[in-house]
């Protein structure tokens, strides 16, 4: 392992799943909070479909998901709080984009292999640009998410009320899911479009079995990710199987022990989750 790190594309691998992996554990709190998983499902479709077109027009993959997600996110945030009853326009939204995709791709013949990195993810491939890029994209989700925390957390737990007391419900919305197209971008050059769903959010869903505490299970969903994410990078390096697949077990073996931990009923998981207005916005 030590020689090994001293390729670039070794570090650079390294570089983009801890970034990646520390993001979609932020990100994909919320999102399992919210229930929007099918629209992470949605907007890894939309980036399908950009992946594919920035390979046909010579531009960067990376470039070409972060610029379609963010206009998928957009028009979803126009469904606002509804989005979660809306299921029937996001699968359209999503069947669009992946045969928009497939016919991309079969106007793109030049590499095949084009098409696998794209379904099931290259993170071997990425290049010092792409670190660089995904490093801004990951820096600025990161201090979107702290400026929004505490209005997002109230909207998140009871929306009605949040918007009650003046919370932007809507426009909350709206930035989470453009926050959610860049992380679903960054991811997809680690997993892939088939398996976004298992780095963004099992670690958070396994996470909100352990904890219904808001910072300990975003601690948690951080580290499940983060462990995920390296350990199954070390495995593909000393072993022979793609490095997205390592990294679906492990998210899956740490879903399932804690669905174990959680069936064994220790009194601190069953706490009641917080009330927003009693302890999210205390005034102390």
């Amino acid at each position: 392992m030590i020689d090994l790190l001293r390729h670039d594309f070794v570090q650079n691998a390294f570089l983009v799943g801890t970034l990646v992996a520390i993001v979609s554990g932020l990100v994909g709190y919320f999102v399992v909070l919210r229930g929007q998983a099918f629209a992470c499902e949605a907007l890894s479709h939309i980036g399908f479909a950009g992946a594919t077109a920035a390979a046909l027009f010579g531009a960067s993959s990376l470039e070409g998901m972060l610029l379609l997600t963010v206009l998928g996110a957009v028009g979803m945030g126009a469904l606002g709080k509804r989005i979660r009853s809306r299921d029937v326009e996001v699968g359209m939204v999503l069947c669009f984009m992946l045969g928009l995709g497939v016919l991309f791709l079969s106007l793109y013949t030049q590499n095949a292999a084009a098409a696998v990195n794209v379904l099931f993810g290259s993170i071997l491939s990425v290049t010092r640009a792409d670190v660089l890029v995904t490093a801004a994209s990951c820096l600025l989700t990161i201090g979107a998410l702290a400026f929004l925390f505490r209005p997002l957390l109230f909207a998140s737990f009871d929306p009605d009320v949040a918007e009650a007391r003046g919370v932007p419900v809507r426009g909350l919305s709206t930035l989470f899911l453009i926050l959610l197209a860049c992380s679903v971008s960054e991811a997809m050059k680690v997993v892939g479009v088939l398996l976004v769903f298992a780095l963004m959010v099992v670690p958070a869903a396994a996470a909100e079995h352990l904890t219904h505490r808001p910072m300990l299970a975003i601690v948690l969903a951080v580290g499940i990710s983060l462990v995920s994410t390296l350990g199954g990078l070390v495995l593909a390096f000393v072993g022979h199987w793609p490095a997205s697949f390592y990294i679906v077990a492990l998210t899956s073996l740490f879903y399932v022990a804690a669905l174990g931990i959680h069936a064994l009923g220790f009194p601190h998981y069953r706490r009641e989750p917080p009330h927003p207005s009693r302890e999210v916005f205390s005034p102390n």
